[in-house]
């Protein structure tokens, strides 16, 4: 639950329980330059960090490289997920026309169950041939 609180409001409350306890003030402030020294870098730190590249420099070839595998990467996983979507389209679609095909065959056939008369034989062998 602490976790979600403000880095202030823990300060607040280490100072608060600091002064319940009877403690000097010195180590309320104390905990504060090591809340400080979590949060913030160095200042060297943040310059070089900002110096590595600025907006209009030319990228490294490392960089380059790195963001053309990435780009690479999408691209695979796109295609992967657009080639999934289609095979499952075209499975649906073959059941759908397996079905289909299949309660054509039941109605002709339940059509000449019905219409056969008992004076030929089935539809089938009763082909007229030229």
């Amino acid at each position: 639950m602490l976790q979600s609180f403000p880095v202030s409001y823990l300060t607040v409350l280490q100072e608060g329980t600091s002064a319940s306890v009877g403690s000097r003030q010195v180590a309320g402030e104390e905990a504060k330059e090591g809340m400080k020294q979590k949060i913030f870098m160095q200042e060297s730190d943040a310059s070089n960090f900002l110096k590595r590249r600025g907006k209009r420099s030319p990228k490294s070839q490392n960089e380059v490289n790195v963001e053309n595998r990435q780009k690479l990467r999408d691209d695979e996983l796109r295609r992967e997920y657009y080639e999934e979507q289609r095979n499952e389209f075209e499975n649906f679609v073959e059941e759908q026309r397996d079905e289909q095909e299949e309660r054509t065959r039941e109605a002709v056939e339940q059509w000449r169950q019905w219409h056969y008369d008992g004076l030929y034989p089935p539809y089938l062998y009763n082909r007229h041939h030229i």
